[in-house]
């Protein structure tokens, strides 16, 4: 096969960033890639990208020019002449579809959202047949796929998108007399919750006997001024870091001794799998694929999204007995080399490939 992979842009973030390890599970089983995105935005996906050996074509243009976006994308189809059409988030999607029609091409469309727009959900849902397989990125997604969009399921596959690497980097255990080190990962956007955060910690300020600690929130995005007024008008400067965007994020997570993740809805997450395969717990929002993956009071805490009253009784139990920290990433650690293992990741992908060949539009 011939694939086209189409990607909505190169921006840092959890759909563009796996996408050397799916092609790759392309490329090994003997196939031909080349990623079209439809706009650069941050661009910070584009160099790993290039790293593995991609070609990757960018188009000059912004994130709702549209037609201008098709004109492009057919172009560019044309020239480079695919069997196979993959896609990813939904204006992607939506072009590739109208692309594969043209061209007579089958499409694979990933689904990578586990709250989509009204808008997006409406017309992904009539247009679910000009794809020949959808793909959730986690069981939770899948699931959702299912009944958002109405797929039948010999048209629906799960590949989660990210694998454990058992090499990768291990935070060290908290030491008394330390302070316990709190990180999050991600873009300083209101869906992920920072704000909340940010309010739970000023309420651990009536928690008695608790162990110094900081929290670093390692990202960038348009959230940064609000976030930074909230931590003046909380006195929470001394305790919050927003260092901006991470590229070193294995040896960020290293660096602490649990990790947060108050998002308001989520798809996978791949911070917060990324932080158990570090052996960090986690306290996250009950959303998306999170509460198949935290187990309370063994991986981490779960507590519902927008409530910094619960997240900061959650908090206060994990900082009140620092020492159980380790012990349970270790649980969370094994759980994920388990459960995501590069095995599985490759086997799901093969399964995927194997249906795809053998679909027409």
């Amino acid at each position: 096969m011939r694939i086209a992979y189409l990607i909505n842009s190169t921006e840092g973030g959890g759909a563009a960033f796996p996408v050397p390890a799916i092609t790759g599970v392309f490329r090994n089983a003997g196939h031909e890639v080349a990623v079209f995105a439809l706009t650069r935005r941050d661009g910070r996906a584009i160099k790993p990208m290039q790293d593995a050996g991609l070609d990757v074509r960018i188009r000059d243009g912004g994130r709702k020019d549209h037609l201008a976006a098709l004109f492009w994308l057919k172009q560019q189809m044309d020239a480079w002449r695919p069997t196979h059409i993959w896609t990813s988030l939904t204006r992607a999607t939506l072009l590739g579809q109208i692309i594969g029609q043209m061209r007579g091409v089958p499409v694979a469309s990933w689904q990578h959202s586990a709250r989509l727009r009204p808008p997006n959900g409406t017309l992904l849902r009539l247009r679910r047949n000009a794809s020949c397989l959808w793909l959730g990125d986690s069981r939770y997604v899948t699931d959702i796929t299912r009944q958002q969009l109405h797929i039948p399921s010999e048209r629906l596959l799960c590949w989660p998108i990210f694998h454990a690497r058992p090499t990768a980097l291990q935070s060290r255990p908290w030491m008394r007399g330390e302070p316990v080190r709190l990180g999050s990962l991600g873009r300083l956007h209101p869906v992920k919750g920072f704000d909340t955060l940010c309010l739970a910690l000023a309420r651990l300020r009536q928690a008695e006997a608790l162990p110094p600690f900081h929290l670093t929130l390692a990202g960038e995005g348009e959230e940064r001024p609000a976030l930074e007024a909230l931590i003046r008008e909380n006195g929470l400067s001394e305790q919050i870091s927003l260092p901006g965007f991470c590229e070193r994020t294995e040896q960020f997570l290293a660096d602490q001794h649990l990790y947060l993740q108050p998002s308001h809805w989520e798809g996978f997450c791949m911070g917060a799998h990324e932080a158990m395969q570090a052996g960090l717990p986690v306290i996250a929002s009950a959303v998306g694929e999170l509460t198949h993956s935290i187990r309370n009071g063994v991986t981490g805490w779960t507590v519902p999204p927008k409530d910094p009253d619960a997240l900061a009784q959650a908090l206060a139990t994990a900082l009140s007995q620092p020492e159980q920290l380790a012990p349970m990433g270790q649980a969370g650690r094994n759980y994920v080399l388990t459960q995501f293992s590069e095995q599985a990741f490759t086997r799901a992908g093969e399964a995927a490939l194997q249906k795809f060949a053998s679909l027409t539009p």
